[in-house]
């Protein structure tokens, strides 16, 4: 038989990965992709960013 904080570390973990998937999760519409350059052609242009919301 496992000890009573063994079992509520389970409980606890198992609760923080239910509350992680059970995120509200909102899918954007993405442009179509544009044809790739020859290996960014042009130095100057700003690599590409993400941005990450957590709610």
């Amino acid at each position: 038989m496992l000890d009573a904080y063994i079992i509520e570390q389970i409980r606890k973990r198992e609760e923080e990965r239910r509350r992680i998937y059970e995120r509200p999760a909102l899918e954007l519409p993405l442009p179509e992709e544009r044809p790739r350059r020859k290996e960014r052609e042009e130095p100057d242009e700003e690599p590409s960013r993400v941005i990450v919301i957590d709610l």
